[in-house]
């Protein structure tokens, strides 16, 4: 879900080629999930193969980390750890949300509605851990780090880059700024397109560059204004916010309370069962470690092989094509390197 300060936000327009040479931090349940929802059938169903195991996320995975690395773009995966006891509720609020999208999706189904069953599809999406294991495996065999957060991957993600390994966030959502990411792309992709929510259409996009530095003071506001702005208005630790507040009101309030938190929440209608400081202590607190060193390794088109076509009856053309775009680019970087010894 993320925070809803999305419309406040400046950003710059980036093409793929100027990410060449830097390395991402990517949240990799947000881009697993983006695969599981959007890459689908006419039906809305998702992609399966023979024994009807879910490939979408393989296949999403696949393709953009292949084009990715073909570009000199280098990749660390992070995976959440430990739920925050905050975010229970949001959890079961998802998993709520997703039954009954389920039921509808079923009803169309029957009705043989595709119109319906692709409405629902999307809404009904579950990344599980299997499907997590074998994104690992995949990413093991293509030479790509990752590494399990703590707690929350974007805020491991966030301190990786603020720790130099890594020059920005790859992630749909703006979390990442509360835990203070100096960088964070959106809509970081090769097609240029993103699926229409409930249609089998797509808009054009462009990846976009969000910059701490420059949204704080775009907004006239500190990370310590910025957390109290994203708790007025929602964040995955009190859903939805405080009832009609929206990002344009929430940023005026926090501007005239300065940094009174205290005064600014009594200001409020507070509902939520938790405290704001108990909120605002998640993203000032959030755990994250420093990992050292991370190896980046090479493709290993065998084992690739062996984890897509054999074991999940993707194409053997399309996969070797894909990995000798890859395979190419690392020779001719290897090549480059040699030349100076």
């Amino acid at each position: 879900m993320g925070v809803a300060i999305g419309e406040l936000i400046p950003t710059k327009e980036l093409r793929i080629d100027d990410l060449a040479g830097k390395t991402l931090a990517v949240d990799g349940y947000n881009v697993l999930y983006q695969f599981i929802t959007t890459i689908r059938g006419p039906d809305g169903s998702p992609l399966t193969d023979r024994n009807g195991n879910v490939t979408s996320h393989l296949t999403g995975l696949f393709s953009r980390c292949t084009n990715l690395l073909a570009k000199g773009i280098r990749l660390i995966f992070v995976f959440d750890g430990k739920v925050p006891d905050l975010k229970r509720k949001e959890i079961e609020r998802r998993r709520a949300l997703k039954a009954g999208a389920q039921a509808k999706f079923e009803e169309a189904k029957e009705a043989k509605d595709e119109a319906e069953m692709k409405k629902y599809a999307g809404r009904t999406a579950v990344l599980t851990r299997e499907m997590v294991g074998q994104a690992k495996e995949l990413l093991d065999a293509l030479g790509i780090p990752w590494m399990d957060a703590p707690s929350e991957g974007e805020a491991q993600a966030s301190a990786l880059v603020k720790q130099g390994h890594a020059w920005a966030v790859v992630s749909q959502d703006a979390d990442a700024l509360l835990y203070e990411a100096p960088r964070v792309i959106k809509n970081l992709g090769i097609t240029g397109k993103r699926k229409q929510p409930g249609k089998m259409a797509y808009n054009n996009v462009d990846p976009e560059l969000i910059e701490c530095k420059e949204v704080l003071s775009s907004l006239g506001l500190d990370i310590a204004q910025l957390r109290a702005l994203a708790v007025l208005i929602g964040t995955d630790y009190n859903i939805g916010g405080i009832k009609g507040i929206g990002p344009k009101k929430g940023l005026k309030l926090v501007q005239e309370h300065d940094h009174d938190f205290a005064a600014l929440f009594a200001a409020v209608p507070w509902e939520s069962e938790v405290t704001w400081q108990d909120i605002v202590g998640v993203f000032e607190s959030m755990p994250v470690i420093d990992p050292g060193r991370i190896q980046f390794g090479q493709a290993d088109p065998a084992k690739v092989q062996e984890i897509l076509v054999k074991k999940h009856d993707f194409g053997r053309e399309r996969v070797e094509m894909q990995l000798e775009k890859v395979l190419k680019f690392q020779a001719n970087t290897q090549k480059g390197l040699g030349d100076f010894f």
